[in-house]
This record gives C-alpha cells, structure tokens and sequence, in this order.
C-alpha cells in the first residue's frame, strides 16, 4: 500500500541535507536565506505536497501569542437563526485571519460544560456562546474569565457572569410591539413566550407585561402562555381561542428551524391550530413576533 504519511519539514530537511530551521525560514519567505536557496526549497516543497501543520505551529508559539481559533457555542444547528449567526461570525473571523471551531450544546447543560472544558483544553483565543436553555449555574462560564480567556455571550445572555454581550433590546422590542396592537384597539394580547430561565425570556415577557400596564390594561394570567415550539403551541392555542373571551392578538416569537423545514415555532402552531378551528387571521398576520 501507498505510503500517505504527511511530509515534514524535517522530511525535507533530510533529503536537502539542510537544518530544520533553514527549512522553516525558506518556507516563510525570510530574507535571512538566499533566494536561489528558498526557491530550491520552496519548489521541493511543492513537488511533494508539503502542507504546513498550522495547529502545531500555533502551538509552538501559544506561550508567546494565543492561537488564532475561536470556540463557538450554538444551541443548535438546525435552527435558522443560530445558522445565521454562525455564518456571520465565521465571516468576520476569517477576514481578520481567525479560525472557528463549533459546537453544539443540544439545549444541554452537561454539554455545554464539556464543551468549554474542551475549548479551554484546546487553547482557544475565545469563546462566543448562546447558552442552553437549562443552564442555571455558569462556574464554567467564570472558570473561562478566570483563565483570561475572553467571553462573549450572543442572543441568551447570561446575568450571573461579568462578560461582554451581543443582544437586541428586547424588552423594549416587545414593549413597542405590544403598544401598537393596544393602539390599533386591541386590549385583550395573548402571550406566548420561552422559558423564563433565559433573560431573554424574562425581558421579552416584562416588555408585553409593562406595555399593558402603561396603557392601564391589567395583564390576565390567563391569557400567558408558556411553550417553545410547534407541537405545545397546538396543543395549548384550541384552548385560548376556543375560551367565551378569546384574545384579539397574539404576541409570540417567530423563527425558523431549518432551511430544509421552512416552519415556525410559535407561531406557526398558532397559525395552523387556528385554520383547523376555521378561524380566519389577518392577511398581515395576527402574529406579532421578535
């Protein structure tokens, strides 16, 4: 069989009976090796498919620079908005000469630990994280800030930890969403909304709330709904719609979960549940999402 080892620069060291160090110098371009030499070298180089190790390269210098790759954390990769996100941050780490390394924490908390356990133990430069959805104690958050490795929480964000934050406001997204169905003659606003262990949660469900409020409208506890994707919104919206005092809208968030399977979450639930019940919703939807 073929022998496919990968060459070395002391595989090339060896067969051009020069030092390793004159090796890497020449494949560097550096001027400290005469060019009829680096170009010598460098076509040998070529001829046998040598292909730097770039992560043990980096590693050689980790004491002196950290190692240009990045940890990312997403909930999940089926979701179109976590996708997204990851395509963007891609984008914008290899303009500025950085790697990513991904993972999925599956909505797990166990998992996310072991992840930044590993991003920690593979020497990252950083950590840009979503969290799960059931994460309530962030130690392995801290133990990241405590060895210097930089932090930065995107979408779900977490309070309990001193990091950098990437997110939209929206308490006040939920806040003027609610307002203009109020002001549009709409007092009875059904809510759906996530888990309240997400501050995302929390803050979209206190814009809805302090909305109502403002316009003195007391919030009905049985119009709030708590349910995070299609199957519990189908289940739970027969009942409110079908109630002697049904709501006049519903506030609920919208997102995609895959390309592949174009479907709504929420609102998607509620849109179908309300079809089969022969309920008719505005052409413009009566669905007010984040």
């Amino acid at each position: 069989m073929e022998d496919r080892t990968p060459l070395t620069m002391k595989d090339i060291a060896r067969e051009l009976g020069i030092s390793v160090a004159t090796v890497s110098r020449a494949l560097k371009d550096s001027p400290r090796i005469s060019a009829e030499r680096r170009a010598a070298i460098q076509q040998y180089a070529r001829e046998h498919n040598f292909t730097p190790n770039v992560i043990a390269e980096s590693l050689r210098h980790s004491r002196v620079q950290p190692i240009k790759v990045i940890g990312v954390i997403i909930p999940e990769f089926t979701h179109f908005y976590f996708s997204s996100i990851l395509s963007g941050i891609e984008d914008e780490a290899s303009a500025h000469g950085y790697r990513i390394i991904v993972a999925q924490s599956n909505e797990q908390y166990e998992k996310e630990v072991k992840i930044c356990q590993w991003f920690y133990e593979n020497k990252v430069c950083g950590v840009i994280v979503s969290q799960a959805k059931d994460t309530q104690k962030y130690d392995h958050f801290q133990r990241l800030i405590d060895a210097d490795v930089p932090l930065v929480f995107y979408d779900r964000i977490c309070t309990g930890v001193n990091a950098s934050r990437v997110v939209v406001d929206d308490y006040m997204g939920a806040y003027n969403a609610v307002s203009h169905l109020i002001e549009t003659g709409c007092n009875r606003i059904a809510f759906y909304g996530s888990s309240m262990t997400l501050e995302i949660s929390k803050n979209r469900y206190n814009g809805y709330k302090d909305a109502l409020l403002k316009h003195g409208i007391q919030p009905d506890p049985e119009l709030m709904r708590f349910c995070d994707n299609r199957t519990d919104a189908e289940t739970i919206t027969p009942e409110i719609l079908q109630s002697s005092t049904p709501p006049q809208r519903l506030f609920c968030r919208q997102r995609r979960y895959g390309n592949r399977y174009p479907l709504y979450r929420q609102a998607h639930g509620v849109q179908s549940t309300g079809r089969h019940l022969h309920l008719r919703f505005h052409q413009r939807t009566a669905c007010r999402c984040l």
